[in-house]
């Protein structure tokens, strides 16, 4: 008896250090992670009011990636523009900065996904009489972050419901500047991803309504070199174990993105 649990202990700590010992050398030596961010996403980024201080749900992810792998992660803070040139490039190791896993950024990075979400429409609570359903969108200007695939997504959506009375998107700086102008009246609806909406609209109470369900599935990832696969395998094998252990559903919890979970780590999963 004592062998048999002495034998499941040590397979035990070997299935633990799995992750670890996938870390490239560098890495190891170093004992740090540089690690690309851009603080302005709640509840997936962004700087504590009061503090000054970087927090949201990829902040404590990465923090407990980190300690499960036995090194501190290095905050980057850059612009979305150049989070990707600075990962081609070496001057950070990854990305995890609620970057959604496009096709069309795999030449570049290798996406250990942890998160399903979707963009989803919403307007002014003040408005809800005039939206019914998702119908009432056409015809309508409806705002999203230039820099992201809800353009794409919007026009889509648009083509295949709307006919020949089209949603007129207007490209905005980012989801902050479009709930700007929404609510100044400059434009009709919105569109971010539906894992930051329940967070926004318990800031901003009665502000906002979220119209139908997300017009597209999507996957946001850790970006990794393609090239590191060590580093891959790493993450992918330390989000299983935080799954495993429980602290990533109470992370989920904490932040409010329960429906958005995945049960194990993905990779690459946009086709």
């Amino acid at each position: 008896m004592i062998a048999i649990g002495l034998i499941g202990l040590a397979t035990a700590a070997a299935a633990q250090d799995a992750p670890k010992a996938a870390l490239p050398p560098d890495v190891v030596k170093s004992g740090t992670l540089k690690v690309a961010i851009v603080p302005n996403y709640p509840p997936m980024e962004f700087k504590d009011p009061a503090t000054g201080q970087l927090t949201g749900f990829d902040v404590d992810l990465g923090d407990a990636l980190g300690k499960k792998l036995g090194v501190k992660l290095a905050w980057q803070e850059t612009s979305f523009d150049q989070m990707m040139p600075a990962l081609s490039t070496g001057r950070v190791d990854m990305i995890l900065s609620g970057m959604t896993d496009l096709a069309t950024r795999h030449e570049t990075a290798t996406f250990v996904d942890y998160l399903r979400s979707g963009p989803q429409f919403f307007v002014r609570k003040a408005r809800e009489g005039e939206f019914k359903d998702m119908a009432s969108l056409c015809g309508k200007k409806a705002g999203a972050s230039r820099r992201t695939s809800f353009p794409r997504e919007i026009a889509a959506w648009s083509e295949q419901n709307c006919k020949d009375n089209p949603v007129v998107f207007i490209g905005t700086e980012g989801s902050a500047d479009a709930r700007t102008q929404l609510k100044q009246g400059r434009i009709d609806a919105a569109v971010q991803g539906n894992e930051t909406l329940p967070y926004v609209m318990g800031l901003e109470p009665n502000t906002y309504m979220a119209l139908g369900t997300p017009i597209a599935l999507q996957y946001t990832g850790i970006a990794i070199p393609v090239k590191e696969a060590g580093l891959q395998q790493a993450m992918a094998g330390a989000l299983d174990a935080l799954i495993a252990d429980g602290t990533y559903k109470a992370l989920l919890e904490k932040w409010k993105l329960t429906e958005n979970g995945v049960e194990k780590a993905v990779i690459n999963g946009a086709k």
